[in-house]
């Protein structure tokens, strides 16, 4: 029986939507072909219609899900939505990049890639938000408001104590929150 574009279309989405969680949750190696089929409710061997290879799944699970991550036009409720124990406590369906950066310097070219365009993107959305400055102040502080971001939150879901967990989040809250009243003189 063959299956419409429509319907091709949106296994492939329920595929990307399942590995990029499964990816998030357990590490790109834990997880299994037939594992993310079997989460996106289709069978292991319809697969290969879609991609060439667990390493083209990855490459097009990881620009799937960082296109679709949002955040940084209002930086004061990013910040404090990202470094939140909600945040933190839900690997699976947060931050591809706290979840995947390390390991992603494992994998293919094509993966490395799409997650050095999803940095530009997050650095670019991050610094449009920032007070008026000289353009380049604006990018270093975007990159370092975003690095201090993943970095907290990887450290956070990294440690057993709950209440160093927190003062994680909290502190890379603040320290942020010091740095652009810096940047407005205020």
């Amino acid at each position: 029986m063959k299956v419409s574009r429509e319907q091709m279309a949106e296994n492939r989405r329920r595929i990307l939507d399942a590995a990029s969680r499964l990816f998030r949750e357990k590490g790109f190696d834990a997880v299994s072909v037939a594992e993310v089929m079997k989460a996106a409710g289709l069978t292991h061997g319809g697969f290969y219609g879609h991609f060439r290879s667990k390493d083209d799944l990855i490459e097009h699970a990881l620009t799937h899900v960082l296109a679709g991550s949002t955040g940084g036009e209002d930086l004061r409720a990013y910040v404090d939505a990202y470094l939140s124990p909600r945040h933190r406590d839900d690997a699976g369906g947060g931050c591809p990049t706290a979840s995947l950066a390390a390991a992603a310097r494992h994998q293919t070219p094509g993966a490395r890639s799409a997650m050095a365009e999803g940095l530009r993107q997050r650095v670019d959305r991050i610094g449009k938000s920032l007070p008026e400055a000289d353009p380049a102040e604006r990018r270093r502080a975007a990159i370092g408001i975003w690095a201090a971001m993943v970095g907290a939150v990887i450290l956070a879901r990294a440690i057993d104590d709950p209440a160093l967990s927190d003062e994680v989040l909290d502190g890379t809250r603040a320290w942020i929150d010091d740095g652009v009243e810096r940047m407005t003189g205020a």
